[in-house]
Protein backbone atom coordinates (compact mmCIF):
# COMPACT_ATOMS: atom_id res chain seq x y z
CA UNK A 1 0.00 0.00 0.00
CA UNK A 2 1.70 3.34 -1.35
CA UNK A 3 0.52 6.44 0.38
CA UNK A 4 0.84 9.86 -1.47
CA UNK A 5 -0.57 13.16 -2.63
CA UNK A 6 -2.20 15.32 -5.06
CA UNK A 7 -0.10 18.01 -6.96
CA UNK A 8 -1.69 20.00 -9.59
CA UNK A 9 -0.48 20.99 -12.86
CA UNK A 10 -1.03 24.62 -13.87
CA UNK A 11 2.18 25.45 -15.32
CA UNK A 12 5.83 23.80 -15.07
CA UNK A 13 7.93 26.38 -14.06
CA UNK A 14 6.14 25.50 -10.83
CA UNK A 15 6.97 21.90 -10.98
CA UNK A 16 10.04 21.53 -9.60
CA UNK A 17 9.50 23.15 -5.89
CA UNK A 18 6.25 20.96 -6.13
CA UNK A 19 8.19 17.56 -6.33
CA UNK A 20 10.69 19.10 -3.73
CA UNK A 21 7.55 19.90 -1.11
CA UNK A 22 6.02 16.14 -1.76
CA UNK A 23 9.66 14.55 -1.03
CA UNK A 24 10.19 16.81 2.16
CA UNK A 25 7.33 15.48 3.11
CA UNK A 26 8.12 11.82 2.94
CA UNK A 27 6.18 10.61 -0.11
CA UNK A 28 7.76 9.40 -3.25
CA UNK A 29 4.37 9.35 -5.53
CA UNK A 30 1.41 11.51 -6.53
CA UNK A 31 -1.99 11.81 -8.25
CA UNK A 32 -1.33 14.66 -11.13
CA UNK A 33 -4.34 16.67 -11.85
CA UNK A 34 -4.70 19.33 -14.25
CA UNK A 35 -7.75 21.70 -15.02
CA UNK A 36 -5.17 23.21 -18.05
CA UNK A 37 -5.25 21.36 -21.18
CA UNK A 38 -2.67 24.09 -22.78
CA UNK A 39 -0.19 22.73 -20.80
CA UNK A 40 -0.65 18.71 -21.92
CA UNK A 41 2.06 19.44 -24.66
CA UNK A 42 5.03 16.69 -25.65
CA UNK A 43 7.46 19.79 -23.87
CA UNK A 44 5.60 19.68 -20.61
CA UNK A 45 5.57 15.69 -20.53
CA UNK A 46 9.51 15.31 -20.78
CA UNK A 47 9.86 17.86 -18.15
CA UNK A 48 8.19 16.52 -15.95
CA UNK A 49 9.59 13.11 -16.76
CA UNK A 50 12.71 14.83 -16.05
CA UNK A 51 11.21 16.07 -12.60
CA UNK A 52 9.95 12.65 -11.75
CA UNK A 53 13.28 10.89 -12.56
CA UNK A 54 15.05 13.43 -10.50
CA UNK A 55 13.11 13.05 -7.79
CA UNK A 56 12.30 9.54 -7.56
CA UNK A 57 8.11 10.44 -7.52
CA UNK A 58 5.88 7.63 -9.25
CA UNK A 59 2.86 9.25 -11.06
CA UNK A 60 0.37 6.91 -9.99
CA UNK A 61 -2.80 8.58 -12.51
CA UNK A 62 -3.94 11.81 -14.05
CA UNK A 63 -7.00 13.44 -12.90
CA UNK A 64 -8.42 15.22 -15.80
CA UNK A 65 -9.84 18.47 -15.95
CA UNK A 66 -11.76 20.08 -18.74
CA UNK A 67 -13.40 23.20 -20.26
CA UNK A 68 -16.19 25.30 -19.76
CA UNK A 69 -18.23 26.02 -16.38
CA UNK A 70 -17.96 24.23 -13.11
CA UNK A 71 -20.15 24.79 -10.19
CA UNK A 72 -19.60 21.84 -7.13
CA UNK A 73 -23.32 22.53 -5.56
CA UNK A 74 -26.65 20.56 -5.95
CA UNK A 75 -28.08 22.90 -8.48
CA UNK A 76 -25.81 24.68 -11.03
CA UNK A 77 -23.32 21.62 -10.67
CA UNK A 78 -26.31 19.49 -12.52
CA UNK A 79 -25.88 21.63 -15.24
CA UNK A 80 -22.24 22.34 -15.45
CA UNK A 81 -20.48 19.07 -14.19
CA UNK A 82 -19.04 16.48 -16.71
CA UNK A 83 -20.10 14.66 -19.59
CA UNK A 84 -23.76 14.79 -18.78
CA UNK A 85 -24.38 18.74 -19.65
CA UNK A 86 -24.82 17.74 -23.62
CA UNK A 87 -23.70 21.36 -24.53
CA UNK A 88 -20.37 20.85 -23.25
CA UNK A 89 -20.05 17.23 -24.23
CA UNK A 90 -18.30 17.38 -27.32
CA UNK A 91 -15.73 19.73 -26.44
CA UNK A 92 -14.96 17.52 -22.97
CA UNK A 93 -15.21 14.31 -24.77
CA UNK A 94 -11.61 15.60 -26.52
CA UNK A 95 -10.71 17.15 -23.45
CA UNK A 96 -10.23 14.16 -22.10
CA UNK A 97 -8.84 12.31 -24.66
CA UNK A 98 -6.34 14.76 -24.59
CA UNK A 99 -5.76 14.46 -21.59
CA UNK A 100 -5.30 10.68 -21.69
CA UNK A 101 -2.64 11.30 -25.14
CA UNK A 102 -0.64 13.36 -22.37
CA UNK A 103 -1.04 11.29 -19.55
CA UNK A 104 0.47 8.34 -22.06
CA UNK A 105 2.96 10.43 -22.79
CA UNK A 106 4.23 10.30 -18.53
CA UNK A 107 3.63 6.55 -18.78
CA UNK A 108 0.28 6.88 -16.54
CA UNK A 109 -1.82 4.31 -17.38
CA UNK A 110 -4.96 5.33 -15.03
CA UNK A 111 -6.89 8.98 -16.21
CA UNK A 112 -9.42 9.98 -13.58
CA UNK A 113 -12.28 12.78 -14.02
CA UNK A 114 -15.34 13.43 -12.67
CA UNK A 115 -18.36 12.57 -14.60
CA UNK A 116 -20.88 14.85 -13.54
CA UNK A 117 -24.46 14.14 -12.07
CA UNK A 118 -25.37 10.72 -13.74
CA UNK A 119 -28.59 10.18 -14.45
CA UNK A 120 -30.19 7.95 -11.50
CA UNK A 121 -33.48 7.24 -13.51
CA UNK A 122 -31.87 4.49 -16.68
CA UNK A 123 -34.91 6.00 -18.77
CA UNK A 124 -33.58 9.40 -18.65
CA UNK A 125 -33.18 10.52 -22.11
CA UNK A 126 -29.84 12.12 -21.68
CA UNK A 127 -28.48 8.73 -20.23
CA UNK A 128 -27.57 6.61 -22.81
CA UNK A 129 -25.92 9.53 -24.70
CA UNK A 130 -24.00 10.19 -21.72
CA UNK A 131 -22.73 6.77 -22.13
CA UNK A 132 -22.15 6.94 -25.84
CA UNK A 133 -19.93 9.79 -24.39
CA UNK A 134 -18.30 7.69 -21.94
CA UNK A 135 -17.46 5.01 -24.50
CA UNK A 136 -15.60 7.53 -26.66
CA UNK A 137 -12.92 8.03 -24.31
CA UNK A 138 -12.81 5.05 -23.17
CA UNK A 139 -12.29 3.40 -26.25
CA UNK A 140 -9.53 6.30 -27.06
CA UNK A 141 -8.01 5.05 -23.52
CA UNK A 142 -7.84 1.82 -24.50
CA UNK A 143 -6.23 2.87 -27.24
CA UNK A 144 -3.54 3.83 -25.58
CA UNK A 145 -3.29 0.91 -23.01
CA UNK A 146 -5.10 3.04 -20.15
CA UNK A 147 -8.17 2.59 -18.01
CA UNK A 148 -10.36 5.53 -17.36
CA UNK A 149 -11.70 5.94 -13.64
CA UNK A 150 -14.66 7.69 -12.26
CA UNK A 151 -14.07 9.91 -9.26
CA UNK A 152 -16.92 8.72 -7.16
CA UNK A 153 -19.22 11.47 -5.36
CA UNK A 154 -21.97 13.05 -7.28
CA UNK A 155 -23.75 9.92 -8.70
CA UNK A 156 -24.85 6.99 -6.53
CA UNK A 157 -22.44 3.60 -6.39
CA UNK A 158 -25.38 1.90 -8.42
CA UNK A 159 -25.82 4.35 -10.91
CA UNK A 160 -21.79 4.37 -11.25
CA UNK A 161 -22.13 0.32 -11.78
CA UNK A 162 -24.97 0.83 -14.43
CA UNK A 163 -22.84 2.98 -16.41
CA UNK A 164 -19.94 0.72 -16.80
CA UNK A 165 -22.77 -2.34 -17.59
CA UNK A 166 -23.97 0.04 -20.07
CA UNK A 167 -20.52 1.34 -21.93
CA UNK A 168 -19.58 -2.40 -21.90
CA UNK A 169 -15.92 -1.62 -21.99
CA UNK A 170 -12.94 -3.39 -20.23
CA UNK A 171 -10.78 -0.76 -19.17
CA UNK A 172 -13.65 1.14 -16.44
CA UNK A 173 -12.54 1.92 -12.91
CA UNK A 174 -13.37 3.89 -9.70
CA UNK A 175 -10.88 6.15 -8.22
CA UNK A 176 -12.55 5.78 -4.62
CA UNK A 177 -12.98 9.20 -3.17
CA UNK A 178 -13.77 8.34 0.33
CA UNK A 179 -15.39 11.64 1.39
CA UNK A 180 -17.32 12.46 -1.73
CA UNK A 181 -19.81 10.16 -1.13
CA UNK A 182 -20.56 11.58 1.87
CA UNK A 183 -19.88 15.37 0.94
CA UNK A 184 -22.80 14.50 -1.98
CA UNK A 185 -25.44 12.55 0.33
CA UNK A 186 -24.96 9.40 -2.00
CA UNK A 187 -23.45 6.53 0.00
CA UNK A 188 -20.93 5.41 2.91
CA UNK A 189 -18.11 4.62 1.03
CA UNK A 190 -17.65 1.49 3.51
CA UNK A 191 -20.72 0.14 2.19
CA UNK A 192 -20.22 1.63 -1.26
CA UNK A 193 -17.52 -1.35 -1.63
CA UNK A 194 -20.28 -3.72 -1.63
CA UNK A 195 -21.68 -2.34 -5.26
CA UNK A 196 -18.57 -1.72 -6.93
CA UNK A 197 -15.28 -2.79 -4.81
CA UNK A 198 -13.98 -5.20 -7.46
CA UNK A 199 -13.37 -1.99 -9.96
CA UNK A 200 -11.36 0.56 -7.05
CA UNK A 201 -7.94 1.08 -8.69
CA UNK A 202 -6.88 4.26 -6.75
CA UNK A 203 -8.07 5.92 -3.73
CA UNK A 204 -8.82 9.80 -2.47
CA UNK A 205 -7.98 9.60 0.73
CA UNK A 206 -10.37 12.42 2.42
CA UNK A 207 -13.08 13.08 5.06
CA UNK A 208 -15.94 14.82 5.42
CA UNK A 209 -19.47 15.40 7.05
CA UNK A 210 -23.00 14.68 5.15
CA UNK A 211 -24.78 18.18 3.38
CA UNK A 212 -27.23 19.45 6.07
CA UNK A 213 -28.92 21.42 3.19
CA UNK A 214 -30.57 20.58 0.36
CA UNK A 215 -28.01 22.79 -1.85
CA UNK A 216 -24.60 23.04 -0.57
CA UNK A 217 -22.41 19.92 -0.50
CA UNK A 218 -21.01 18.44 3.01
CA UNK A 219 -18.34 19.90 4.87
CA UNK A 220 -14.84 18.41 4.28
CA UNK A 221 -12.81 17.90 7.59
CA UNK A 222 -9.20 16.82 8.10
CA UNK A 223 -8.79 12.76 8.32
CA UNK A 224 -10.06 11.76 11.17
CA UNK A 225 -12.55 14.32 11.99
CA UNK A 226 -15.25 13.49 9.65
CA UNK A 227 -17.85 10.88 9.07
CA UNK A 228 -15.47 8.16 6.54
CA UNK A 229 -14.52 4.94 9.09
CA UNK A 230 -10.74 4.03 7.30
CA UNK A 231 -10.45 1.30 9.59
CA UNK A 232 -13.57 -0.52 8.39
CA UNK A 233 -12.59 0.96 4.88
CA UNK A 234 -9.06 -0.85 4.38
CA UNK A 235 -10.53 -3.74 6.28
CA UNK A 236 -13.25 -4.31 3.24
CA UNK A 237 -10.15 -3.10 0.71
CA UNK A 238 -7.73 -5.82 2.08
CA UNK A 239 -10.82 -8.47 2.01
CA UNK A 240 -11.47 -7.52 -1.73
CA UNK A 241 -7.36 -7.68 -2.82
CA UNK A 242 -7.01 -3.65 -3.22
CA UNK A 243 -3.29 -3.35 -2.48
CA UNK A 244 -2.07 0.13 -4.46
CA UNK A 245 -2.81 3.40 -4.08
CA UNK A 246 -3.76 5.52 -1.76
CA UNK A 247 -3.74 9.21 -2.25
CA UNK A 248 -4.48 12.16 0.21
CA UNK A 249 -6.87 15.03 -0.70
CA UNK A 250 -7.00 18.04 1.06
CA UNK A 251 -8.76 20.34 -0.48
CA UNK A 252 -7.55 24.00 1.59
CA UNK A 253 -4.48 26.04 0.84
CA UNK A 254 -1.36 27.22 3.23
CA UNK A 255 0.16 25.99 5.90
CA UNK A 256 -2.44 23.81 7.77
CA UNK A 257 -2.79 21.64 4.30
CA UNK A 258 0.86 20.89 4.72
CA UNK A 259 -0.08 20.05 8.96
CA UNK A 260 -3.42 18.12 7.72
CA UNK A 261 -1.73 16.08 5.48
CA UNK A 262 1.05 15.09 7.53
CA UNK A 263 -1.23 14.35 10.56
CA UNK A 264 -3.36 12.18 7.86
CA UNK A 265 -0.71 10.40 6.24
CA UNK A 266 0.40 9.37 10.10
CA UNK A 267 -3.26 8.43 10.88
CA UNK A 268 -3.92 6.33 7.83
CA UNK A 269 -0.26 4.60 7.81
CA UNK A 270 -0.82 3.39 11.17
CA UNK A 271 -4.05 1.83 10.21
CA UNK A 272 -2.79 0.47 7.15
CA UNK A 273 0.18 -1.45 8.65
CA UNK A 274 -2.45 -3.21 11.32
CA UNK A 275 -4.56 -3.68 8.42
CA UNK A 276 -1.73 -5.04 6.05
CA UNK A 277 1.02 -5.61 8.14
CA UNK A 278 3.56 -4.08 6.16
CA UNK A 279 2.56 -4.84 2.86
Amino acid sequence: MKIGVCVYLNAINEMEKKFEDLRAQGFDNCQLLSWTPAVWTKETAAAVNALTAQYGVTISAFWCGWEGPCVWNFYEGQQTLGLVPPEYREMRIKNLCDGADFAKLLGVRNVVTHMGFIPENPNDPQFLPFCDAVRSVAEHCKENGQFLLFETGQETPVTMLRCFETVGTDNLGVNLDTANLILYGKANPVDALDVFGTYVMNLHAKDGCYPTNGHDLGVETPIGKGKVDFEALFEKLHALGYNSYVTIEREISGEQQNKDILASKAYLQAIIDRIYGGQ
